[in-house]
């Protein structure tokens, strides 16, 4: 699974796999004790790309501790992964109501919007995002995406570039070249995607942008 040119992901970015549950699940996931340690077995999952096991962890997580909503932004995470972005987003609701103010969860839940194609929701709750904290690099590159989505070509580089300042990845670079390519500057395009092949930097902004 990775970003892709419009740095969100896209339902076309999203292999589905088998419905892996059942004895294998749960008997990984036996030994476990508390909420958090099914939350944490979920990351687990979930960065090996496992994405069902992670979902039937994080819903044990939820029923020993129906309070613990880094169960329910991991799980929706899982969803999102998972191409199931109705209950991915009924899970970032669910938090967001608890606590108004996670930033993180608007940024998400706005990634969620986005490929379900309501990208004018999505830049109204990455704009709120950006109002509660700024400088945080995924809000910018999230919402950079969708101003290429709605083909706003220099807003969306001015992200991209508010992006590199705070951590440079290639899969930045990239997504800005594009842009650049879009706003008829294939000089500027040509550049950022010579400097994200050469450079010494992260190839993604995001640890879960490598999962398959």
């Amino acid at each position: 699974m990775c970003y892709n040119e419009m740095g969100l992901f896209q339902e076309e970015y999203v292999k589905k796999i088998g419905i892996i549950v059942g004895c294998l699940v749960w008997s990984a996931c036996a030994s476990l004790k508390t909420s958090s340690e099914y939350v944490a077995r979920g990351n687990g999952y979930l960065k090996d790309g496992k994405r069902q096991q992670a979902i039937a962890a994080y819903n044990k997580a939820i029923s020993l501790n129906n309070h613990n909503m880094e169960a329910y932004q991991s799980r929706a995470a899982a969803y999102f992964f998972d191409g199931q972005y109705e209950l991915a987003a009924a899970d970032f609701e669910h938090v967001l109501q608890a606590d108004p103010y996670q930033v993180s969860v608007y940024t998400a839940y706005a990634s969620v919007l986005a490929a379900q194609g309501d990208f004018e929701q999505a830049l109204t709750l990455l704009n709120l995002a950006a109002q509660l904290k700024p400088g945080i690099a995924e809000t910018y590159f999230a919402r950079a995406g969708v101003y290429f989505m709605l083909g706003q070509y220099e807003p969306a580089v001015a992200d991209y570039t508010r992006t590199l300042q705070i951590r440079p990845a290639a899969d930045v670079f990239n997504a800005r070249g594009i842009a650049y390519e879009k706003w008829g500057k294939p000089n500027l395009a040509r550049q950022d995607f010579e400097f994200a092949q050469k450079a010494n930097i992260p190839p993604h902004i995001n640890s879960y942008a490598g999962l398959d």
